[in-house]
């Protein structure tokens, strides 16, 4: 490995450029926290694409593209007279040697479920000593997650109180249960179209399916982002290589009926020896 001839320094001071009103970047300098939190939110995820695709040269540009979110924040509340950059790390630092008492402390661990337990445990004293009076086993659940990922965590804490299906086959009927409540609630909009009470139990029946949904790939051991991001993928490789085959043949997809289309999808998916 070659050791890089930069450290954070350099790239705190690019940015304390970019965010200089005298010559600066005008794009940097109109930017407040709103406006590059989904910037920061798309990093986050375009990590976790390179990891999953197993790509260390992305993931390594990747991790800069993320750090650079950080610096940026950091930034922006060193010029608000509220923290810097070093305010960060130092916090962090804090924090991860206050929650390792099995590693820099006389605390023991014996494994890493016994580790989880000592985190979330210290996590409930931080809140208790900020003065936050929520006690609720879901206290903490962030509401700045995405939702497939807050509804996994909510459920897993409700689970260590003991509120939770004993195995998946209960969890499939409930799953068949809110299907068919969805149905239900289409027939109800289709009969009135119009009904904003009709749209909004449908929107709610909806939420329900993909709640227990989730709740399905927690009792497989499967993280309910993941699934869904490999989906994603597989449908775009699919749609991409259906485009192509139309291409080939002269008929773009576009302009073929439904039937043929689905024709393409099957091909496309007898290639890849795909089931699904």
């Amino acid at each position: 490995m070659t050791e890089s001839p930069r450290d954070i320094q350099a790239l705190i001071a690019i940015m304390a450029r970019l965010r200089d009103p005298q010559g600066g970047c005008p794009w940097d300098l109109k930017q407040d926290f709103a406006s590059i939190a989904p910037y920061t939110i798309e990093e986050a995820y375009e990590v976790a694409d390179a990891i999953d695709r197993g790509d260390l040269a992305d993931l390594r540009d990747e991790l800069g593209d993320l750090l650079l979110q950080v610096v940026f924040h950091a930034r922006m509340a060193e010029e608000a007279g509220a923290f810097g950059f070093g305010d960060v790390v130092g916090a962090i630092c804090d924090k991860m040697v206050r929650r390792h008492p099995h590693v820099f402390g006389d605390a023991d661990a014996e494994d890493a479920e016994a580790v989880k337990r000592s985190w979330e445990a210290i996590k409930r004293e931080e809140r208790r000593a900020r003065g936050e009076a929520d006690a609720s086993a879901l206290a903490g659940v962030s509401r700045g997650l995405p939702e497939w990922q807050r509804a996994a965590r909510l459920q897993q804490r409700a689970a260590r109180t003991g509120f939770d299906w004993p195995g998946p086959a209960p969890v499939i009927a409930k799953l068949r249960e809110e299907l068919d409540e969805v149905e239900e609630e289409f027939a109800a909009v289709a009969a009135a179209p119009g009904d904003a009470g009709a749209q909004a139990r449908l929107e709610a029946e909806l939420g329900d399916l993909l709640f227990v949904a989730a709740n399905l790939a927690r009792h497989a051991g499967v993280d309910v982002g993941r699934a869904l991001r490999g989906a994603n993928h597989k449908f775009e490789r699919r749609f991409r290589a259906m485009e192509a085959l139309a291409a080939a043949e002269g008929v773009p997809l576009e302009a073929r009926p439904l039937d043929a289309q689905e024709a393409l999808w099957a091909r496309v998916k007898r290639a890849e020896g795909g089931a699904c």
